[in-house]
């Protein structure tokens, strides 16, 4: 059976107060039972001993024998009289020898004649072996007719009589009371704990259950709802936690159907192309025009190939084998890549790489994507293109600029997103796909302005890796140029 969370909070707190409340009761009662009883014990020996010490001679008492009682010797008398001035006191009062027979009691003579075995005081055999030890004991209280009772025993004179009173115990009867007091006290503070746990459990289990549901609502595709936010520091911040999930959910779906639009968009134009140069190859007769019309049906082939790629990078993981590389390498593979396009556009291309190995942890192929990425969108956005690198506060960073129209302040957050292009061409992830390849190797993007003479209100785009400082020796000899390249 399983048992609620709720449940589980009215349990723990019922047994932590009834443990609780049990402990400090009981240890209250019995402080209090012993020292009502101790003061008992050393009240009861007191009032013994004052009466074994006021007159009462064992020598008397010990020379008593069986029907002295009846004759009314002077001995026997004056005892009894002693004991029944002491029945003011105490509720009985008794003389015994060493066998714990009568000798002299409170009682009427033929009550309790000499020598007779006192019956109620066997079960105290031991006190009265220690009183005759010790010169003093205190019994048990013990319960005759519905009220507490403790006998005191006192020795005579070093001998084996021994007095024996009985004394009713009615201090400790409150420290019954108070034992029932603690136990309603405990029943009483548990059930305060089983309200208060309900309480606790109900402010902690009602935001978990309306957060279960709101995740219920998720998986079941509802992400209209929001996620309400939830009071209290935990339970509060897996609210917007969720709400923040939910979020993220939303902007993925959107970004699939984005995707799934856009795929048939850019697809869509190729297949239109392909499908007129085809039926106009099929129509052609003259076999130069049917060349060219294959030339041009492989063109659109290649363009919906790097359509389909572009798509596939984006959305599976990019396998990322960072390593300590020197950056200058992949930099100067994808500026030779791109320095034809370049020069057929009629603009210039500057790179500016260190003279010293520029080391980094990165993907040397990665680079050089993400670079030749960002330097075809240069070419494309201007005429004059730069390419440089250096280490900056311990970071590789490598710069493209170019002296085009640049990116407006409020675009530069979006324009890492993914289909977010001013292009009429293209699916709009080159720089999406940018941003995924440099945060994989732990490095970032960032854009702004060109800022330097000559490049206008062009745009930057810098790329930052974890850089390397020293240099091994290895690497000191890989070297190149430290002035500018610049290709035309």
């Amino acid at each position: 059976m399983r048992v609620t969370l709720r449940a589980r909070f009215v349990l723990v707190f019922v047994t932590f107060s009834l443990l609780v409340t049990a402990a400090v009761g009981s240890v209250s009662w019995w402080i209090a039972r012993e020292a009502i009883e101790s003061e008992l014990d050393e009240r009861l020996v007191q009032v013994a001993g004052a009466a074994a010490a006021t007159g009462l001679q064992s020598s008397l008492v010990l020379g008593l024998e069986p029907g002295d009682e009846l004759r009314q010797l002077g001995a026997w008398t004056s005892t009894q009289q002693m004991l029944l001035g002491l029945r003011r006191y105490v509720d009985g009062a008794y003389i015994v020898d060493g066998q714990g027979r009568a000798l002299v009691t409170h009682a009427a003579a033929d009550s309790f004649p000499i020598g007779t075995p006192l019956r109620f005081l066997e079960p105290y055999a031991e006190e009265l072996a220690e009183a005759r030890t010790v010169g003093f004991a205190t019994t048990t209280p013990f319960e005759y007719q519905g009220r507490l009772y403790k006998y005191g025993f006192v020795q005579l004179e070093q001998s084996p009589a021994v007095l024996a009173v009985l004394v009713p115990a009615t201090f400790l009867q409150p420290v019954g009371r108070l034992g029932r007091t603690l136990l309603l006290g405990s029943l009483f503070a548990a059930l305060m704990a089983a309200g208060l746990g309900a309480l606790l459990a109900t402010g902690i289990i009602e935001p978990l259950e309306r957060l279960s549901r709101s995740a219920i609502r998720i998986q079941r595709g509802n992400l209209r709802r929001p996620v309400a936010p939830e009071p209290g520091v935990e339970v509060g911040q897996l609210s917007r936690a969720m709400e923040r999930m939910r979020e993220a959910v939303v902007e993925r779906d959107e970004r699939l159907r984005l995707m799934v639009a856009q795929v048939a968009h850019e697809i869509r134009n190729p297949l239109g192309g392909l499908e007129l140069f085809a039926a106009a190859a099929a129509e052609a007769d003259d076999p130069v025009e049917r060349r060219r019309l294959i030339h041009r049906i492989r063109g659109e082939i290649a363009a919906l190939n790097d359509i389909i790629s572009d798509f596939l990078t984006f959305a599976r993981p990019l396998p990322v084998s960072p390593d300590v590389i020197d950056l200058r390498e992949p930099l100067r593979e994808a500026s030779d890549l791109v320095e034809g396009v370049v020069a057929a556009r009629g603009g210039t291309l500057e790179v500016d790489l260190p003279d010293r190995p520029l080391l980094a942890r990165a993907d040397a192929e990665h680079v050089k994507r993400a670079t030749l990425n960002l330097l075809r969108n240069a070419a494309q956005a201007g005429h004059r293109v730069r390419l440089e690198a250096e280490l900056k506060n311990g970071e590789a960073a490598v710069s493209v600029l170019d002296d085009g129209p640049g990116v407006e302040p409020e675009d530069r957050e979006r324009i890492f997103e993914p289909f977010v292009t001013d292009k009429e061409q293209g699916a709009g992830l080159g720089l999406a796909i940018v941003k995924k390849v440099v945060e994989g190797m732990g490095g970032r993007v960032e854009v702004g302005s060109a800022d330097r003479p000559g490049f206008g209100k062009g745009a930057r785009f810098g790329l930052y890796f974890m850089g390397f400082e020293d240099i091994p020796a290895a690497t000191r000899e890989l070297e190149l140029p430290s002035e500018p390249i610049v290709v035309r």
